[in-house]
Formats: structure tokens, sequence, C-alpha cells
């Protein structure tokens, strides 16, 4: 079963989840309205709810249920309202979608993130420079001169998914994945970019690295960057990435 209400689509994710999905591709008005239901949801949850992943043009929502379903059975008060959880749950997340645009927007968090371009820190630079026929300067300024916007948070704890890379230096990834990618590289795939928070195998094109971390495990939330943070990447010397507070030689 679909529903469809205004511009949302939702649909069922096994018997625990559901997705409300916003359009298709990955466009900033369509994550700001994944980020606004993702809020709304935070501030004014159902009971039985745990939590919500924004994604770049969806919100994906754990449920618990028995929870649900109990929570219904004990506030029912007309035989026509929703029976199943899920329908109870789309049922709740319609009204919040006509809300929306009620919400004000939070203001995005402006976050730098330093970077050693080239060398054994970003052995592909030369690779990507060649494949645009451009030098490798040019990419360095090309990839650090935009500001990205962080859609989403995945594939490895604190890997953040990043739009607005000039698509000038769009590299197509390895053919043959390296079977470990340093923690703090950055790389290139497609019309993406990214950086490796783990170490973790990848076949992104590597062309550099920061000494900042991303995964933060003793804080909360365990991630340096959130879903909708503006990001800059800003060129670094080796004697700066070796300087970087916790970087050891």
């Amino acid at each position: 079963m679909n529903n469809r209400n205004m511009e949302a689509i939702m649909k069922p994710l096994g018997d625990s989840a559901l997705i409300v999905q916003f359009g298709e591709g990955i466009h900033q008005t369509i994550h700001q309205k994944v980020r606004r239901l993702s809020a709304m949801l935070e501030e004014d949850s159902f009971t039985g709810f745990i939590e919500s992943v924004p994604a770049y043009n969806n919100l994906l929502i754990y449920y618990n249920p028995y929870v649900v379903h109990q929570s219904h059975r004990m506030n029912q008060s007309n035989c026509e309202l929703p029976f199943s959880p899920y329908q109870k749950v789309c049922t709740y997340m319609n009204d919040l979608v006509q809300k929306i645009e009620e919400k004000t927007f939070f203001e995005a968090r402006q976050i730098t993130i330093p970077v050693l371009y080239g060398g054994e820190y970003g052995s592909d630079l030369t690779y990507v420079a060649a494949y645009h026929g451009l030098s490798v300067e040019e990419v360095i300024n090309i990839h650090s001169e935009n500001e990205y916007l962080v859609y989403m948070i995945g594939f490895a704890p604190g890997f953040p998914f990043l739009g607005g890379m000039n698509e000038n230096i769009a590299t197509p990834r390895k053919k043959t994945p390296r079977l470990a990618i340093a923690p703090g590289s950055v790389g290139i795939a497609g019309k993406q970019t990214g950086v490796y928070p783990l170490e973790t195998p990848g076949g992104w094109q590597i062309i550099g690295r920061t000494p900042q971390r991303l995964f933060l495990p003793e804080i909360s939330p365990p991630t340096l960057l959130q879903p909708g943070d503006k990001l800059r990447f800003a060129p670094i010397s080796f004697e700066e990435y070796m300087n970087y507070e916790g970087v050891k030689s």
C-alpha cells in the first residue's frame, strides 16, 4: 500500500519501518523537507517511535509495531481509525507532512575540514587531474572552493554523503576497490565526494587526507557532521597536518 499526500509517498519497509519519499534525485529543496519532517518528528514523536534516519530525498522511520498497536488499542475511540501499526504510523506522518511548511528551518552549521592533498595521502590526485586534463593545483582549487551540503551519514559511522561537488572533477570510482582505505581519506566517486572516517575497503579515488576525526564515539551524537551541515575543505601543508591536534608522526 502506497499512501500519497502532497508531494510525499509513504511505503513500508518490513514490519517495523516506514519510508516517507519526497521526489527523486538530489536537490536541496527536497532535502530541506526531509530535514524539517525529521525535526518535527523528533520534537513531537508518536508512541512506539524509535528513530528517524534522513537521506537524500526520504526519511526512514523505525518504530516498535507492538507498542504502536497497544497504544492504538488503548486510545481507540472510533472504529474507523486505522488498525495496523503501519497504517497508524502512516496517518501520524501524513499529518506532520501537512505541517512541513509551518516549520522554521534551523540555520545550518558551517564546518571546515582541513585536507592535505596529494602525495602518499592522496595517491589518486594525479589520476583525477590527468583524467580531466587539469593540473593537480587546479583539481585542488576546484575541490576546495565549493561549499558542500551534508545530505546524509551512512556506509560507515560518520561517513558524509555530500552534494555540491563541481562536475568538472567528477571521476569514476576504481574498477577494483582497495581492501583498506586509511581513516580521514578524502575521495571522489562519480559526482560525489566524501571522507572515510574509519579504515574500510573502498573504491573511491583518494585525493587527500584530513587529520580531523569524523567518528567521535566519546560524544553524543558520535559524529562530527550531521545532515544539513555546510562543509568546506581547506588545503593544508604537510607540516600543518602533522601539527594538527591529535596527530602523531
